[in-house]
């Protein structure tokens, strides 16, 4: 697995393990939410800037973006999608 693979499998692991959406995330950590989605699917690289203010965002070290899964992992899950109804 390659580092901008890598990044973005924890990146969704971490995130959907917080019950947080993109959205959610890219608020907290000042990014904008299109290019967070864009290093999720490897379509874009990230500094270390944003690499800093995703890792405070979530509440890890830095070092969690590039730790290997486990052989055989499966792909981290998504959230539901879509927005939630209002009462």
């Amino acid at each position: 697995m390659n580092g901008r693979a890598l990044l973005a499998w924890n990146l969704r692991r971490i995130r959907v393990s917080k019950g947080l959406s993109q959205e959610k995330l890219a608020a907290d950590a000042g990014v904008d939410r299109a290019y967070f989605a864009k290093l999720e699917r490897q379509t874009a690289n990230a500094g270390i800037d944003v690499l800093d203010k995703l890792a405070h965002a979530l509440s890890v070290d830095l070092s969690d973006f590039f730790a290997k899964p486990p052989e055989g992992a499966a792909p981290p899950a998504t959230l539901k999608g879509g927005r939630k109804k209002r009462g």
